[in-house]
C-alpha cells in the first residue's frame, strides 16, 4: 500500500485531532443519522476514512457492528485503544476496498477519505468500493465539502477552478503542542456532481442537505454551509 500525504499529518497529529472543534459533534451527528437512515442495533455500517474511530465507537456503543478503515496507522491505533464491543478497525486504502455486499450502511465523513483521495478520479473509486460494499438496497451517508462556499469564503486558499480542488496551507499541533505547518488538499463538489458521481456508483440519492460539522438537519443545498451531505441507496 503506497503512502498518502495525508498520513505524515496523522502521525504529527495523533489524539490531538479530537482536540479540533469540528469533531465535537459526533453524537449530534449519529443522533441524525441514527434518525435519518432508520438504524438499528445489529446492523453492520462500514465507516471508510474513520480517523480515530468517533462515529465508530458511537455507533458501537448504540448496538450496531461497525468496522471502520483508515489509510493512517495512527489513527488506527488511536481507534482501537478506546473501542468499545462491536467496533473493529483495520489499516485500508479507501481506493482499493473489497468488500462485496457486506455491509447495510456506509458511511464516510468529515472528508475522511472521499475529497482526500482528489487525484486521476480517485474519489470515484472510492465511492464506487462503498458502493460495492452495500447489500443491494443498505444506505449510504457521504460528506462532502461545498464548492460554493470554498469559492465564496475561502480566500487563504487556493481553489483549483478546473480539478473543484481546494489547496490550503495551515499549522497543525501535535498532542505536546508541537507545531507544522503542512499543506491539505480537498475535492470540492456541487449537488449536480455528487447526484452524478452516485448515479455512476450505482447509487440512488435519497436527500442531499446542507450541513455543518456537529449541525446535521435536513435543509435544502445553498451556498452558505461547509459541506454537504449526500443520503444515497444502493439501487
Amino acid at each position: 500500500m503506497s503512502q498518502h500525504w495525508f498520513e505524515p499529518i496523522a502521525d504529527h497529529l495523533g489524539s490531538a485531532y479530537l482536540r479540533y472543534s469540528f469533531t465535537k459533534g459526533t453524537v449530534q451527528e449519529v443522533d441524525f443519522l441514527m434518525e435519518a437512515l432508520a438504524l438499528q442495533p445489529g446492523m453492520r455500517v462500514l465507516d471508510v476514512g474513520c480517523g480515530p474511530g468517533r462515529h465508530a465507537h458511537e455507533l458501537a456503543r448504540r448496538g450496531l457492528i461497525v468496522h471502520g478503515i483508515d489509510i493512517a496507522q495512527r489513527f488506527v491505533d488511536l481507534a482501537f485503544e478506546t473501542a468499545p464491543d462491536g467496533a473493529t478497525f483495520e489499516r485500508l486504502d479507501a481506493r482499493d476496498l473489497a468488500f462485496d455486499s457486506e455491509f447495510d450502511v456506509a458511511i464516510c465523513l468529515c472528508q475522511g477519505a472521499f475529497g482526500l483521495m482528489t487525484a486521476n478520479g480517485d474519489d470515484e473509486r472510492v465511492l464506487g468500493g462503498m458502493a460495492r460494499a452495500l447489500r443491494p438496497g443498505g444506505q449510504l451517508a457521504l460528506s462532502a465539502f461545498n464548492a460554493y462556499f470554498a469559492v465564496k469564503y475561502f480566500e487563504d486558499a487556493t481553489f483549483d477552478a478546473d480539478t473543484g480542488v481546494n489547496h490550503e496551507h495551515t499549522e497543525v499541533r501535535s498532542e505536546t503542542g508541537e507545531p507544522k505547518t503542512v499543506d491539505l488538499w480537498t475535492g470540492c463538489y456541487t449537488p449536480r456532481e455528487l447526484r452524478l458521481l452516485c448515479r455512476t456508483a450505482g447509487l440512488a440519492i435519497t436527500a442531499i442537505h446542507s450541513v455543518e460539522p456537529g449541525a446535521y438537519v435536513l435543509a435544502a443545498p445553498t451556498v452558505e454551509t461547509a459541506e454537504f451531505l449526500v443520503l444515497a441507496r444502493r439501487a
